[in-house]
């Protein structure tokens, strides 16, 4: 049993345990549920933001405390004010460290739309999203079926939300092609011994279907990267690691972006 199949195991009984704490019912009835999305496809499109998808990141399972001296508040509003397109909340707290309190904050001091990262298993979670002010859920084609995914991304946008679906590689995304999937993350980790490569997203950008908004994941750490796959179609950049490692999140995605706008000045 890998990594992900342990976190899936425990997040199947997590989730049950949180039916037993809250009623559907009790979900829809928190302001947030009702409220108007904010569309990441939107935002991606934005020619004045930056693409970036920047995510709050604890810790990993694989790297252990990434950064856990900050505010949620401070590292979020430090990435919208660097011109994040977006922002990734982790809510998963036994490997990550995150938590539904983390994005409820995240979501009091952001105009921009917020990912729930987390392991969409069952309907439940994105109500719950959808309650606590969450616009796009995310759903790995490594843990879910195609039925699966087919039946969870039709829920979302019955909600008024938004499907990223995450692949890492041809055979997971073929089967998954739906018309509820908005935005298409190809994974750049490999699950089974996390090496990264972004090779991955270069080699899977003509078998998206160009209906789908194409998002690169992990181990984006140069702004070089940034302007070289935005020549394959790549319109999102989801990076949390290379920020949240430094002294300070904001600060440091500010400089990235910064750096990415001379190079595109220089092309």
């Amino acid at each position: 049993m890998n990594i992900l199949d342990k976190i899936i195991a425990y997040k199947k009984v997590e989730v049950a345990e949180r039916k037993k704490v809250r009623s559907i019912k009790e979900l829809e009835a928190s302001p947030l549920f009702s409220s108007p999305n904010i569309s990441l496809r939107k935002f991606l499109l934005d020619e004045s933001k930056s693409g970036i998808i920047a995510e709050h990141k604890r810790k990993s399972p694989s790297k252990g405390i990434i950064n856990d001296k900050f505010t949620v508040e401070e590292v979020v509003q430090g990435y919208q004010s660097a011109g994040a397109s977006a922002v990734s909340v982790l809510t998963d707290t036994p490997s990550f460290g995150g938590s539904d309190e983390d994005l409820l904050r995240a979501r009091k001091v952001l105009s921009i739309p917020i990912l729930r990262k987390d392991f969409i298993v069952d309907e439940f979670q994105i109500v719950e999203a959808r309650s606590i002010g969450a616009n796009i859920i995310l759903l790995i084609a490594a843990c879910l079926t195609p039925k699966e995914i087919e039946l969870l991304a039709n829920f979302s946008k019955s909600l008024g939300m938004e499907v990223l679906l995450e692949v890492h590689n041809e055979a997971e995304l073929i089967p998954n092609c739906f018309d509820s999937i908005d935005c298409v993350g190809v994974n750049n980790r490999n699950l089974k011994d996390f090496s990264v490569s972004v090779d991955l997203s270069r080699e899977l950008a003509t078998k998206i279907p160009n209906r789908y908004l194409k998002i690169s994941e992990s181990g984006i750490d140069s702004p070089e990267t940034i302007v070289d796959l935005k020549k394959y179609g790549y319109k999102g950049f989801l990076i949390g690691e290379n920020f949240m490692k430094t002294e300070n999140p904001g600060g440091a995605m500010k400089e990235f972006v910064g750096r990415v706008e001379s190079l595109k000045l220089k092309v």
